[in-house]
């Protein structure tokens, strides 16, 4: 029997003694109530520690501690929320359990690589962990039982550092378990529990810590300790850092040892949901216990099967792990004996046919797991196709691949002015039904002048939040002359601000709107309707492609004749994420199309009231409807990238010029701009229900777990 290990926290009031409790239990990120109980209980302490409560009640005075514990106004604010608190952990949610009561005891495993819950747990490097993160709150506010699995990384995703000349450097802080929400799993007797787990001739002990979002357990693998030797103890130190032979091993232990992870703790899952590639051993060492077990490979290969859950994030082949064949053969010559196959037996269930020069993960789940998505439509078509070739006797069409269309957490992502308005003019159980389409119709409801003050309240929210950074910046000397523009030192609030905030890879083309920096010019510096541009975003440390259009954008927002009007915040996480899509006027996107296989940002952009401004890719070639946002399609795909980025860059500079601008300045005797506030309720009336988790999380287990 395993169980948690003490926080090692001090003595809390016994009158307030459940806030280490509810500091341990990332439920508190996405409910309000409780954000502001922590914001009161130390305003200036919540703010300099990252918004994180471990080490708020870590770092607090004693002599704070009691004199919250003395106040009726805090004590009144913390029996609502704990009330509130017990309600959920305790009482449960009734939509799984009504419909599917059956299966309550049987959880859904959910793998993935990296888990974006928050940004004190910097374990995610963008979109598929924030996508995981929020599958994970959304099964807890379904009442669907979770077990998810990943790693905990010693120095996870990098800082990002620009330096004076707009290179991007990684820096890599060593993570301090103490200061995060998790605990230390242990055994009965109290000792660190380890699950060994065979990598190649060597034995690698995983140590396992344990987090909670809501109902929703979280279980993370962790190899640094002094049980493994010191090349082991690498495996868990960076997130997609290190050579093939550092990715195969880690996805060993993700896949293989997480399934063993779970039977130490005695968890029999229903469902396997693998989220990506990275995960995908797991299959054949689901099949491997039953082989053990007395089951031939097909019988085997089939139960596992039919309760395994594959989802594909990648539209473009070279993002999917494809190993050589010497390498898979070091690493598991000892294991393909214990599933009953030869070598070329083994070696072909990853092997493409089309592509027989390694093995591809994702063949390797597609051909193992029964049921598989893509997220979204476009990517279920585009998917279908560049896979077709293992199903050669079906037509593209009916390839096994469906689509289930990313969503978010609408909770975790919406802003407090917006949650605040919502509440009251669609319900104080809004948050309880924002799934259901006919709620939104009531958006029409809500005044002009509120809903715009709200926007007005978050966008001033985001200035603050980029002038304290820069402020910091200079103090700690980080910042030169030249880069106090790059930090946004002089961006005026009331001016139309587009964001574009995003993990910087090649396709998704950041730079797409400096493509004639003349044109641009004359909207950013026009006197009387001013455009501002906020950027964010990392480019994976390996990818030099994707640096060098960081360094442009950079270097472009640093020139002294954009006058300011450009800037760039420096190490985007979750935090600065929250800010962006809340209160910037419109979400930017530019991928080259069909290369974004879905894409949140806008989603979450979108529950804020903040419209689009997009490519017809991912998710927002079945959102747009032609009056929530605007759409980037020039109408001819081109045969090679360069004229594709011309004639979409001319389209794009049209709409800002005729459309986007224009609406924005237009405003009523009251400073209202009456026709972009109907485009602001129409992206939220039909963004909202459509593109939630909440919806997201149904469909799944509807379609393909039960």
């Amino acid at each position: 029997m395993a169980i948690e290990a003490s926080s090692g926290l001090a003595p809390l009031p016994p009158r307030i003694a459940r806030l280490e409790e509810l500091a341990f239990n990332f439920w508190w990120s996405w409910h309000h109530k409780a954000r502001e109980l922590f914001k009161q209980f130390d305003y200036p302490l919540w703010r300099s520690t990252g918004h994180n409560p471990i080490r708020m009640l870590r770092e607090i005075s004693p002599e704070r501690l009691a004199e919250v514990a003395r106040d009726p106004v805090f004590l009144r604010q913390y029996d609502a929320v704990m009330l509130e608190f017990d309600a959920d952990m305790h009482n449960g949610h009734l939509w799984f359990r009504t419909r599917y009561p059956e299966l309550v005891g049987r959880p859904v495993a959910y793998f993935s690589a990296e888990f974006g819950l928050h940004q004190s747990l910097p374990i995610y490097s963008g979109g598929l962990g924030v996508l995981a993160g929020d599958h994970c709150k959304e099964a807890s506010d379904l009442g669907l039982p979770l077990v998810a699995v990943g790693f905990l990384y010693d120095m996870g995703y990098f800082r990002q550092r620009i330096n004076a000349d707009g290179w991007q450097e990684a820096i890599y802080p060593l993570f301090k378990p103490e200061e995060a929400a998790i605990r230390a799993m242990r055994t009965a007797d109290g000792d660190p529990l380890y699950v060994p787990v065979e990598v190649g001739e060597r034995v690698v002990n995983l140590q396992v810590w344990h987090l909670r979002a809501g109902l929703s357990d979280v279980y993370l693998m962790d190899a640094d300790h002094e049980r493994n030797a010191p090349w082991d103890r690498e495996l868990t130190d960076r997130l997609y850092g290190g050579d093939q032979d550092m990715r195969i091993r880690q996805e060993i232990v993700l896949g293989v040892g997480g399934v063993r992870l779970l039977r130490a703790l005695g968890i029999e899952p229903a469902v396997f949901h693998l989220n990506e590639g990275h995960s995908a051993f797991l299959v054949l060492e689901r099949v491997r216990e039953l082989v053990q077990a007395g089951r031939s490979f097909e019988q085997a290969r089939a139960l596992v099967g039919d309760t395994s859950v594959f989802t594909t994030h990648t539209p473009v082949p070279a993002g999917h792990d494809v190993f050589p064949y010497s390498l898979v053969e070091r690493y598991f010559h000892d294991y393909w004996p214990q599933l009953g196959l030869s070598r070329d037996q083994f070696l072909a269930l990853g092997t493409h046919p089309g592509d027989p020069h390694g093995f591809n993960m994702t063949v390797l789940a597609l051909r193992m797991c029964g049921q598989a998505n893509a997220v979204s439509r476009l990517h279920g078509q585009v998917s279908r196709a560049m896979w077709q070739a293992l199903w050669p006797d079906r037509p593209v069409e009916q390839v096994p691949i469906t689509h289930v269309t990313n969503g978010v957490h609408v909770p975790a992502w919406v802003g407090t002015a917006m949650y605040r308005l919502f509440r009251k003019y669609l319900g104080s159980d809004w948050v309880e039904r924002h799934d259901d389409p006919l709620l939104w119709e009531r958006i029409v409801e809500v005044p002009d002048a509120e809903l715009w003050a709200a926007h007005v309240h978050l966008k001033r929210k985001l200035m603050t939040m980029i002038r304290e950074r820069a402020r910091q910046w200079r103090v700690e000397g980080l910042l030169t002359p030249e880069q106090v523009l790059c930090a946004g030192t002089f961006l005026d609030p009331d001016a139309l601000i587009i964001g574009f905030a995003r993990r910087f890879a090649s396709y998704k083309r950041a730079d797409l709107i400096f493509h004639d920096l003349d044109r641009l010019k004359r909207l950013l510096l026009d006197p009387y309707r001013p455009v501002q541009i906020i950027f964010a975003g990392k480019a994976h440390p390996a990818d030099d492609g994707a640096k060098r259009i960081l360094q442009r954008v950079y270097n472009i927002a640093r020139d002294p004749t954009i006058g300011g009007r450009i800037a760039f915040i420096e190490d985007y996480d979750l935090q600065v994420a929250r800010y962006l899509v809340q209160g910037v006027d419109v979400w930017l996107n530019t991928p080259l199309r069909p290369h974004e296989a879905s894409g949140t940002s806008g989603q979450k952009a979108a529950i804020n009231g903040i419209p689009s401004l997009s490519v017809l890719d991912g998710w927002w070639a079945e959102g747009y409807n032609g009056d929530n946002g605007w759409a980037v399609d020039c109408g001819e795909q081109c045969a090679d990238q360069a004229g594709q980025d011309a004639a979409d860059a001319l389209e794009l500079y049209r709409l800002l010029e005729e459309e986007v601008v224009p609406l924005y300045y237009k405003r009523d005797a009251d400073d209202i701009p009456r026709g972009w506030v109907q485009v602001m309720k129409e992206a939220i009336r039909t963004v909202v229900p459509a593109f939630s988790t909440r919806r997201m999380v149904k469909e799944y287990t509807e379609r393909l777990y039960i």
